[in-house]
């Protein structure tokens, strides 16, 4: 499970930055939509199976509600995702 949940964080966070650097430049500057709309679907469904996951995971591995805060902070930031499985996630 937490290998999964560490595969699942480090795509949401490259999902992340593939919105803000690559479809939200070229929505916004070029007047392409389209890759904003495929990377943002990809980024919300990553986006939910990451809170599930992390919810999931907080409860079989007994970890307190600071740890889920922290999770769910991190899918908030930009890089934090990286951060975390750095700091809380390794083996």
């Amino acid at each position: 499970m937490l290998k999964t949940f560490r595969y699942t964080a480090i795509l949401e966070g490259i999902s992340y930055l593939s919105l803000f650097a690559i479809s939200m430049p070229l929505k916004y500057l070029a007047g392409l939509g389209e890759p904003n709309k495929y990377i943002g679907y990809a980024h919300g469904f990553l986006f939910i199976a990451y809170i599930i996951l992390a919810v999931v995971l907080t409860q079989s591995q007994k970890w307190g509600l600071k740890r889920l805060f922290v999770l769910f902070a991190a899918s908030l930031l930009p890089f934090a995702t990286f951060y975390i499985d750095k700091k809380y996630l390794r083996e």
